[in-house]
């Protein structure tokens, strides 16, 4: 059944849960409410990384805790023994039943409903689709996880093209510093390289001028151009095994000092 249903690849799982009949006691106090999120986020083996819990007045308490896997939030009111939360990941192995349960108990809610269970920023093969779904379409399988995706659809590779803004102009200029970043690439991404990387300046225009960049690889090619005329980086990573794009763009972002990236990743068959 699962073959031949679309999968589908997300950004993130978006939870919204409703909780009925709390303690008005506790949800009226912004250090209770934060430990609850913040057992209730570890319970869910999130990591956390920050919070914030603010009381208003006469009443209610909004929070948020920060975790490497996106949020946990909140908005209570305690005249009404009800909080509205809202959990929100971009992993596979975050356990919301578990984050629900331990907010149940330290909230010391009668009741709970699950109001909606999205999945956000879907990624079809030509890019992020514009509108989802406000029900969970049962035709699709969504997964957090490009690996899971890859697996699942028994593709042959996976292309990973990123493109890097505001780098630094000397090394996107040096040729030896690109072979340097094509090197420590293949090797965080474990990939065999076969040959010497290739790096040529084309360009008689200065609109395209600037390196070029080929790199074979034991599973495919590395390749790159970088624009001296607006000093960006244009990488595509193909590969018959599997590696994680997003290692490769924030490796390639971190080591050419750009400012910002877009990534697209297509699943070749």
């Amino acid at each position: 059944m699962v073959d031949q249903l679309v999968k589908t690849f997300a950004l993130g799982r978006h939870m919204t849960v409703e909780f009925y009949d709390c303690d008005p006691a506790i949800i009226a106090d912004s250090e209770k409410v934060k430990d609850a999120f913040l057992k209730a986020a570890r319970d869910s083996g999130a990591t956390v990384l920050d919070h914030s819990f603010h009381n208003f007045q006469p009443q209610g308490v909004s929070g948020v805790v920060i975790i490497a896997e996106s949020h946990f939030a909140v908005h209570a009111w305690p005249e009404h023994d009800y909080a509205a939360v809202d959990l929100f990941t971009c992993s596979e192995n975050l356990d919301f039943k578990a984050a629900i349960e331990s907010l149940k108990s330290s909230l010391k809610a009668d009741s709970t409903i699950v109001s909606s269970d999205m999945h956000r920023g879907i990624i079809s093969n030509n890019g992020i689709e514009r509108m989802v779904p406000v029900c969970e379409d049962r035709t699709h399988i969504h997964t957090l996880s490009w690996e899971k995706k890859f697996s699942v659809s028994k593709a042959w590779g996976l292309l990973t093209s990123v493109d890097i803004y505001n780098c630094n102009p000397e090394k996107i200029r040096d040729a030896e510093a690109i072979k340097d970043f094509v090197r420590k690439l293949c090797s965080k991404i474990d990939m065999k390289r076969y040959g010497e990387c290739e790096v040529v300046h084309f360009g008689e225009s200065p609109r395209v001028s600037g390196f070029s960049m080929t790199q074979l690889i034991e599973t495919s090619l590395v390749s790159g151009h970088f624009s001296e005329e607006s000093d960006a980086a244009y990488l595509d990573i193909f590969s018959c095994k599997f590696y994680e794009p997003r290692d490769v763009a924030e490796f390639a972002i971190s080591f050419f000092e750009g400012s910002n990236y877009k990534m697209q990743v297509a699943l070749r068959r």
